[in-house]
């Protein structure tokens, strides 16, 4: 008979032991709450769905969107709500009267101000598609205070959704296309709320059916949706909640149901696993469930910790699109843990040995101590130098192309090919290639005097990329005026004046954002000089991301450093989780750049638009999600491999026992996880796709690459220093460790 094991918080009472007695003694109260806490929460909760927000891609404190600001409050610019194209059957001229008809509906819809046009100009030239047949039209809101528009103004959001949905596609012998931020944060929306619903329709079913193999019976295979439903809903809630005091993007529900379903899997597969060996070695039901909590229970709530720590880091990054993440990451880590240290242990006191009920498998469904697991480690552990370089030469092999990695910001073309928004785009840059020449705004705070900004304009223009320049005094090209501005009054304030550069290299594109840098880069006679535009926004974005990825790096090494040490009171064990975690994310990200910048394997992705970059929001969720999941597998096997240890065993023994009671656990788990991750690769959002894609490889490269083969091969060399930690610092994690005693 096993002994009877508690956990101890600064040396005091075996906390964990006592839950799950407590769990065990009131199971039937316990899960009847639970359950009509799932109901409840889920009746709230999915309200979440109206109240997501789809941007929040951009620096709200970046120049670019301060120079909006500027040229909205105190210039009076105003960009459209909705740029309109407007395909007629042979010229736009023959078709007026249902063109002007048409737009003249337009203009009445709620909130609408102004709608300029190929018709209302009179037939201007730069409203008229390069093919003759097709026109342009604008449409801005009225009272627009700011380039945001506020709910107290105008709500562009329904103003846009009532244009698009009642005056686009085929309108008689017309055919009209809507484009705009708006339209496109209203198609994510749309599309990611259609891909959540496919997605799940292919992981759940999938997942319940390999949940019954892997569980080994029907009734044990039912409990990780337990933990994942309650979670799931419980998370939504929260999601809503938060989404009524700031923003909450629309993206973060993907990590919900995947991270929810898990952990939900990942910690029930623990828990039972326990309380089968548990129910072998002893007769009382309630203390195999008093030491399944005490033992499993202890390492869900380590790992539960640890995760969500690790998701934390989220908040560090200034979008609340990645923010949204660390909202619902960290609301997903504590609801799982409380549904895994409540709801399973009362399920299993009342279920018993009816756990293993409806067998789909032969023999003891317990685990051993000797098994394939424990071969593959003890392999691994007589030739560990070999299998340590040749893996580490493979994952750095497999990070190779991370090395020419291109990082950019989503668009309309991470939306699939035929959707209505995505084709918008491409006709506006077919027909309206000068229009799509987005402007590089320029404000001067306290500029020098006329001469001194004309020559920094002249200046300007002579960058080959630039086609032409815009003071408030004149219009250059080529370093030369070509003609006065007509419009010199609405181009100077009292302490600024405005400068637009137009050029035809993409905006949302590495050149755009190099042409930002070099505009940067100019010696302009000013106080302050902001750059604006859609260019430099991507670029702000870029490198908000980028500047801050060395502070959650700090975050992530500190955090696993700190949990890790207190689980098992080693300094080096730590370190080579940090080491081992940092080589299987290159090699993720080596994977994703030769798939999504290259074009790759599209077979397996499904189709998508390359755009030659990978976008750094959607890579540092891969990275953050691979590395909080990492440490989830890192503690499972640890609180194995050191229960073994400190029973006495060597670190060969207690390495082979401890991944042949886990290894199993952990590659089921990652097994099922990464179905759940891959179905995201059904969704029609490139970033989505990329977020399943890079998910999905980093679990299953940790779960087997480095568990099996970098783990004990490491552990092996590294031999009794394994365990080894200073004095002081042992006698710190003896007052504050968690510890079984």
């Amino acid at each position: 008979m096993n002994t009877v094991h508690s956990t101890t918080l600064n040396n005091r009472s075996p906390l964990f032991h006592r839950l799950g007695a407590w769990v065990a003694r009131h199971r039937w109260p316990v899960l009847v709450s639970y359950l009509v806490l799932m109901v409840v929460v889920g009746i709230f909760g999915i309200r979440v769905f109206a109240a997501m927000e789809s941007e929040g891609f951009n620096d709200s404190a970046s120049d670019s969107l301060r120079a909006a600001a500027i040229l909205a409050d105190e210039f009076g610019t105003e960009d459209p709500l909705i740029i309109l194209a407007i395909e007629t059957p042979s010229s736009p001229d023959l078709s007026s009267a249902e063109a002007i008809a048409l737009l003249d509906q337009i203009a009445t819809v709620d909130g609408v101000g102004e709608v300029v046009s190929y018709w209302s100009t009179g037939g201007a030239e730069s409203f008229l598609g390069a093919n003759g047949n097709t026109a342009q039209a604008l449409v801005f809101a009225e009272n627009v205070e700011t380039e945001v528009f506020d709910a107290e103004t105008v709500d562009a959001e329904s103003v846009t959704t009532e244009i698009v949905d009642n005056f686009t596609g085929e309108q008689g012998e017309l055919v009209v296309y809507a484009f705009g931020g708006e339209v496109i944060g209203n198609a994510f929306t749309q599309q990611i709320s259609r891909d959540l619903a496919v997605a799940e329709s292919i992981a759940i079913p999938i997942t319940a059916l390999l949940l019954i193999f892997v569980f080994g019976s029907v009734v044990a295979a039912g409990l990780p949706f337990l933990v994942a439903g309650g979670t799931i809903l419980g998370s939504f809630l929260v999601l809503f909640i938060i989404s009524r005091v700031t923003e909450v993007s629309i993206f973060s529900l993907n990590l919900v149901t995947g991270l929810g379903l898990a952990l939900g899997i990942d910690y029930a597969l623990l828990i039972i696993n326990r309380f089968r060996e548990e129910l072998r070695a002893r007769d009382s039901v309630p203390e195999a469930v008093a030491v399944t909590v005490n033992t499993a229970g202890r390492t869900v709530f380590v790992s539960g910790a640890a995760v969500a720590v690790a998701l934390a880091s989220l908040l560090i990054f200034p979008q609340y699109f990645l923010r949204s993440f660390a909202y619902a990451g960290i609301a997903v880590s504590v609801l799982a843990v409380i549904g895994a240290l409540t709801a399973i242990p009362a399920l299993l006191a009342i279920l018993g040995k009816n756990v293993n009920r409806l067998k789909v498998r032969r023999g003891d469904l317990a685990p051993k101590d000797d098994g394939a697991w424990a071969r593959v480690a003890r392999f691994v552990m007589r030739y560990p130098w070999p299998v340590l370089l040749g893996t580490v030469a493979l994952l750095l092999v497999m990070a190779a192309p991370a090395l020419g990695a291109v990082f950019g910001q989503v668009d309309e073309r991470a939306l699939p090919a035929d959707n209505p928004a995505a084709q918008a785009g491409q006709v506006l840059r077919e027909q309206f290639p000068d229009n799509d020449a987005s402007p590089y705004d320029i404000v001067l705070r306290q500029p020098g005097s006329p001469e001194q900004v004309q020559a920094f304009a002249e200046e300007l223009s002579l960058i080959p990329e630039i086609d032409r320049v815009t003071t408030a005094e004149s219009i250059v090209i080529d370093g030369s005026v070509v003609a006065p501005n007509p419009n010199a009054a609405t181009w100077s304030t009292a302490d600024a004046t405005r400068i637009e550069a137009v050029s035809n290299v993409r905006p949302i594109d590495p050149a755009g954002e190099a042409l930002v840098a070099e505009i940067r880069g100019l010696d302009a006679p000013a106080e302050e000089v902001l750059v604006g535009g859609l260019a430099a926004e991507s670029a702000d974005a870029t490198n908000s991301v980028l500047d801050r990825v060395w502070i959650v790096a700090l975050w992530l090494a500190i955090a696993t450093l700190v949990i890790l040490f207190l689980f098992t009171g080693s300094v080096l064990i730590p370190i080579k989780a940090i080491v081992l975690n940092v080589l299987s994310l290159a090699a993720t990200l080596g994977a994703l750049v030769w798939v999504f910048q290259g074009g790759h394997l599209t077979w397996l992705t499904g189709e998508y638009t390359a755009t030659g970059t990978i976008d750094i929001s959607t890579l540092a969720l891969i990275a953050v999600i691979a590395f909080a999941l990492s440490m989830d597998y890192e503690v499972f096997m640890l609180s194995r491999i050191k229960e073994e240890h400190d029973a006495g065993k060597s670190t060969t023994d207690a390495v082979a026992l401890g991944l042949q009671r886990t290894g199993r656990i952990v590659t089921a788990a990652a097994l099922l996880i990464a179905i759940v991750f891959a179905s995201f690769l059904t969704s029609g959002a490139t970033n989505i796709k990329q977020l399943g894609f890079g998910v999905t490889v980093a679990i299953l490269l940790d779960a087997t690459v480095v568990r099996a083969l970098l783990v004990p091969s490491f552990m092996r060399i590294a031999g009794r220093a394994n365990w080894w930690a200073p004095a002081w610092l042992r006698r710190t994690h003896a007052r504050v460790g968690l510890r079984e005693g």
